[in-house]
């Protein structure tokens, strides 16, 4: 009986955390097919909105700016908190964890202070251009999380890999190119995946770092105090769909090698026997 119980109450949690979480999600795509312009009054499908957002040069200037700083900040991000984390794995222990608590430093630290320093710093370097200042700020805020995306990885795992295979012909490059890195790959692609959703999340760095330029986030802040256009609804949903088909994608294929892996094992065991 007890146990019957906390299984209800355990699905009764989960199944409440859900809905907090994604039952706004699903009114604001349900409404984004709404004819009307009130979001309170459903009046018929329709596909107007989505229409009229891709009419609108603002929003898909700002949709260009978004996305391409996301992408780049990402992959760039990506590349240097990779090899920062391989770098810091190396050290010695005390060494690696006075380091780790300096990179960690921009995690912890407001939102809000980190606007501000980047805002005095460009200022102080005369550099102007909106484009290149959010692209500086959105790379530097990523490079931490894909950090502490990585490090894990290489904990787990084994640190003979790089020897073992400088030991079998392969050059230091090699070693890292295609033993160390293909080992914690999944670590790198969480890492890029984190940083290209957080440039795509923030608003408050790109309020303070950028000049005269407009990301989704800024524009929508703009556009609030006029009210939230339907439009808006029409983008988030587009942008929600296209997140959770690269999840799926991601996810399915690392299932898909993880079975993969299994058979072979699966298959040399049964050899060895």
């Amino acid at each position: 009986m007890v146990k019957k119980l906390r299984t209800f109450f355990k699905g009764t949690y989960l199944g409440l955390m859900l809905v907090f979480l994604y039952a706004p999600i699903l009114v604001l795509m349900v409404f984004s097919f709404n004819s009307s312009k009130t979001m309170g009054n459903w009046t018929g499908f329709s596909l107007r909105w989505y229409e009229a957002l891709i009419n609108d040069s603002t929003i898909m200037n700002a949709l260009g700016v978004t996305l391409s700083v996301a992408v780049i900040s990402a992959v760039v991000s990506t590349f240097i908190g990779t090899f920062a984390a391989i770098g810091m794995h190396s050290m010695r222990r005390r060494n690696r964890a006075i380091i780790e608590n300096i990179s960690q430093l921009p995690v912890v630290n407001p939102d809000l202070v980190t606007g501000i320093s980047f805002m005095m710093l460009f200022a102080a370097l005369g550099i102007r251009d909106g484009y290149t200042r959010m692209l500086i700020a959105h790379i530097s805020f990523n490079i931490p999380y894909v950090i502490l995306s990585v490090m894990p990885k290489l904990r787990q795992s084994s640190n003979m890999l790089y020897e073992a295979a400088m030991d079998l012909g392969c050059t230091p490059w090699q070693a890292l190119t295609r033993v160390v890195i293909p080992d914690i790959m999944p670590g790198i692609v969480s890492g890029f995946i984190m940083a290209f959703t957080l440039s795509l999340d923030d608003f408050v760095v790109s309020w303070f770092a950028t000049d005269g330029i407009q990301n989704l986030s800024i524009y929508i802040y703009s556009s609030a105090r006029r009210g939230i256009s339907p439009k808006i609804n029409a983008l988030s949903t587009l942008m929600f769909i296209a997140v959770v088909t690269l999840l799926l994608f991601i996810n399915l294929k690392s299932i898909r090698e993880e079975r993969e892996a299994d058979i072979q094992n699966r298959k040399l065991k049964a050899k060895t026997r």
